[in-house]
């Protein structure tokens, strides 16, 4: 966005300067009449165009003119005008202006354009955008992705839920590389410390402030001035902290850890937890007002499992620069019916451990991979997985348990490559069960398609 160029058409000295500062940042020309802003129309490409529409003190409104060739050549067209009848704001967006505002108002005026503008951009360059920086083919996550990035130029707060390894992380990243905000992004997993440590993290502290404080050290906060500060993990903070933190966030001023001197911070929060949002406030896990502070926009990411159309598109991603692989038929189907319960993280390590071996990867690479995953996911989450005890919840107990004999019934055939014969051998059922089974499913009597 700071390759942007900006054509500002104002004869106030005054209006002039107070554009410029608040446009220090990009590559701006002005003009001061009708013709200037035509020859620079015609010499030059303008990415937004600002338009006052009283160029001298007996002009009759010749910036409406400059609205047409402006949008000819492609230019984001913005009046912002002292006139603001009803009259002229309809000849205004007649003649193809984007956007009207009254002055006064600038800088608020100015972010609201540029957040019009990288929305318009975001969609524009979708295939940038899903196929680099966050790889998705889902229909649905492309759709909540460009939504939020309508939000990404504003100081509105933003919450990521989902599951450990949705990629929460990387879409924070992608919300602030759009944001324009000068500074840093900075992240900080509220789970990896202790209360004490993670307010130390956060406010810094100044020396001698507790024992180990040997010098003075910046928080989080500030490293995070003018940038983003990224709180994954936020279940994990205690109701103290997020009222210390609550505090900060509304009014951009801290003080470290051990200090009497107020520190101030211009940071914008993206927070994230992979835990329930509704059992957490109802648990008073997470304080009601620190929530509503830091929602101003949430997004759900799916699950791997659900985002089944990603599994491959990101493989490409992992091997773009590496080693690249070729998978058999059966291994292609079971990596397509494996639940991930890491997600992404657990397909990146998959592939990171195949492409140490041969290049082919065979239905036995992916079994073995498989087999370690179910096990892990049963050691640390008990027997029971969550997506389980879910559709139990969705389809009452007997319909869970006969989506789960379907599930292992299909899984045994892809793992036998739809040998029936072992399949009834290994899980010990009827000719009858099996078909009546699949029959249910699949409608049909002949097992799945392998």
């Amino acid at each position: 966005m700071k390759n942007l160029k900006f054509l500002v058409v104002e004869d106030e000295k005054l209006a002039q300067k107070v554009m410029a500062k608040h446009l220090e940042e990009y590559v701006v020309d002005f003009a001061e009449t009708k013709e200037a802003a035509l020859h620079k129309l015609q010499a030059a490409d303008y990415d937004i165009c600002f338009f006052d529409l009283m160029l001298g003190k007996k002009d009759n409104c010749s910036g409406l003119k400059l609205i047409p060739p402006a949008v000819s050549k492609g230019a984001y067209v913005v009046v912002m005008s002292s006139l603001d009848s009803e009259e002229i704001v309809n000849k205004a967006y007649e003649s193809g202006c984007h956007d009207f505002y009254v002055k006064g108002n600038e800088e608020a005026n100015i972010s609201a354009v540029l957040a019009r503008y990288q929305q318009k951009n975001a969609s524009a360059n979708a295939v940038t955008v899903f196929s680099e920086q966050f790889i998705t083919d889902d229909p649905q996550t492309r759709s909540d992705i460009l939504e939020v990035l309508k939000y990404a130029r504003s100081s509105l707060p933003i919450l990521i839920l989902g599951q450990s390894g949705t990629g929460k992380t990387c879409l924070a990243r992608l919300i602030h590389e759009h944001s324009g905000r000068a500074g840093q992004f900075i992240d900080i997993n509220c789970s990896a410390y202790n209360q004490e440590l993670l307010e130390a993290e956060i406010f810094g502290y100044k020396k001698g402030a507790f024992t180990g404080a040997y010098e003075n050290r910046r928080g989080k906060l500030l490293e995070a001035d003018k940038g983003t500060l990224f709180l994954d993990e936020i279940g994990a903070m205690s109701p103290d902290m997020q009222t210390k933190l609550l505090k900060a966030i509304e009014e951009k001023s801290f003080y470290p850890v051990g200090s009497d001197k107020k520190e101030r911070s211009e940071f914008r929060v993206i927070s994230a937890t992979l835990e329930d949002l509704q059992k957490l406030l109802t648990e008073e896990k997470l304080r009601f007002d620190f929530f509503q502070r830091i929602h101003g926009f949430t997004i759900a990411l799916k699950p791997l499992s659900q985002r089944k159309s990603d599994i491959f598109p990101l493989i490409s991603a992992f091997t773009r620069t590496s080693k690249k692989l070729s998978f058999e038929k059966h291994a292609r189907t079971l990596l397509l019916n494996h639940t991930w319960p890491g997600n992404i993280r657990e397909l990146k390590r998959f592939i990171d451990v195949a492409a140490a071996g041969d290049g082919m990867i065979t239905q036995d690479t992916v079994l073995r991979h498989t087999a370690q995953a179910m096990k892990t996911e049963r050691q640390s989450d008990g027997f029971l997985a969550q997506e389980q005890y879910d559709c139990a919840l969705a389809k009452g107990l007997n319909g869970a348990m006969e989506k789960f004999a379907y599930e292992v019934i299909k899984r045994s055939l892809l793992q036998h490559a739809g040998k029936k014969v072992k399949t009834l051998k290994e899980l010990k059922i009827s000719k009858r069960m099996l078909y009546s089974t699949l029959r249910k499913f699949e409608g049909k009597k002949d097992g799945i398609k392998i």
